[in-house]
């Protein structure tokens, strides 16, 4: 068996203790900065034109990335409103639609009420009932008698021609109309009483 000899080194291929050399500049024990690592690029190999390119470029980059930051936030921003704007005008033509499927049972209520057959009766606070319901969604009706012929609301199923009329107003409603805010629902039939041609 051979003895190694402690002067001269190791052959390879022996079992050695590996040598670590550690090169951070911040010591893990107590957290300072090792005087080695503490010797900046400025005291020796730079000049002050390259620090001031190296100072210039570093404020480009943060403009750079604030730039990008501020806009990713800005469309995230967008996104939101036009999501939420979406989201909205979606549940409105949902709430049309399933009043839209409705307004026939209005309509023969209303025709109910106007024979008389709902007063006093049980389905007159079904008609209450639903009617509320439907106001607390923003339902309007369209369509009043003596009110002035409007043409995007109203649909004229009758024109009468009266003597002294003035313009074109709504004689009587045939089919009530209508409205979810801003958005017409059903147009209300209506009878126009216009002035008589002399």
């Amino acid at each position: 068996m051979a003895v190694s000899d402690p002067s001269r080194p190791e052959e390879e291929g022996e079992d050695t203790e590996p040598l670590f050399t550690d090169k951070r500049r911040v010591d893990p024990d107590t957290g300072d900065v090792r005087p080695e690592a503490a010797r900046t690029v400025s005291e020796g190999d730079l000049t002050e034109e390259d620090l001031e390119l190296l100072a210039d470029a570093e404020r480009d980059l943060v403009a750079e990335y604030r730039d990008r930051a501020a806009r990713a936030e800005a469309e995230l921003q967008n996104f939101r409103t036009r999501v939420e704007r979406d989201r909205q005008a979606n549940r409105e033509a949902v709430v049309a639609e399933v009043i839209r499927s409705m307004l026939p049972v209005m309509d023969d209520l209303d025709r109910a009420e106007a024979h008389g057959d709902l007063a006093g009766g049980p389905m007159e606070l079904v008609a209450l009932k639903l009617r509320a319901s439907f106001e607390r969604y923003g339902l309007t009706p369209v369509g009043v008698v003596g009110e002035v012929f409007n043409p995007s609301v109203h649909e004229a199923m009758v024109r009468l021609p009266e003597a002294g009329a003035v313009g074109e107003t709504v004689a009587d409603v045939i089919e009530g109309g209508y409205a979810l805010g801003e958005r017409l629902i059903r147009p209300a039939k209506v009878a126009v009483k216009v002035p008589a041609d002399d």
